[in-house]
């Protein structure tokens, strides 16, 4: 079960919810950057399935800079990008601080607007490998105006790229995902889209039934462990 520690970033209290595998480790680990619903019953099932494969698994509040705003726009509006990092690279150092981890084994996930924090974070902190994208929008947007894009930092990523996208879905558009897909490629960054017919956005998300595509949730993440397999050895 995902437990909730909490460090300081920036002068305020970041809550993480973190999740660790049974036995010794030192284990590889897994950033796993929240949706728009923050640190819900759904960010805390990823956390808690990656631990269960193997994986320290660690999710930052990255709201924590404000109150909780409750309409989604606005909530997504308070983020700004250099503080994302922040929270990136202060969850990093606490989960290397208190679990087995293995620093030379550190990927990053994210869902939706998790996806996109999950490629800045590949894109800005180097010792990130693996990252896994799932329906990551806004990426070639700046939050914040502080620093490049997601999509312009593509080329800095240093490990290999799964990504799940719905072809029903409009943020990312399937132009879009094409497009992002052609820029790690050609920037020969390893990479493999996986596409969904009958799927829009959040597919895997469970708390959204109007949402959620039971084969695609469970094919994507049935590939996101192959993927974490192959990818740490």
């Amino acid at each position: 079960m995902a437990r909730f520690d909490e460090v300081e970033v920036n002068g305020s209290p970041m809550r993480i919810f973190l999740a660790s595998p049974e036995g010794g480790g030192p284990h590889p680990a897994v950033v796993v950057m929240c949706h728009i619903g923050g640190l819900d019953e759904f960010t805390a099932d990823r956390v808690d399935r990656l631990a269960a494969a193997g994986y320290v698994a660690a999710a930052p509040d990255v709201f924590h800079y404000h109150e909780w705003i409750e309409d989604n726009a606005a909530r997504r509006a308070s983020l700004r990008d250099r503080s994302i990092i922040d929270d990136i690279e202060s969850c990093i150092a606490h989960i290397e601080k208190v679990e087995q981890v293995d620093e030379k084994r550190i990927g990053i996930l994210g869902h939706c607007m998790g996806g996109r924090t999950a490629m800045l974070g590949a894109g800005n902190i180097s010792r990130i490998g693996p990252l896994m994208i799932y329906y990551g929008g806004r990426t070639m947007l700046s939050w914040g105006g502080d620093g490049p894009t997601p999509f312009e930092r593509i080329a800095n990523i240093k490990g290999p790229v799964v990504g799940f996208f719905g072809l029903d879905d409009t943020e990312p558009s399937p132009e879009d995902v094409d497009k992002i897909e052609a820029e790690f490629k050609r920037h020969r960054v390893a990479c493999e889209f996986h596409r969904y017919q009958g799927a829009g956005h959040a597919f895997q998300n469970f708390m959204s039934p109007e949402r959620y595509r039971e084969a695609a949730a469970n094919d994507s993440w049935e590939k996101t462990l192959q993927f974490l397999g192959k990818a740490f050895g």
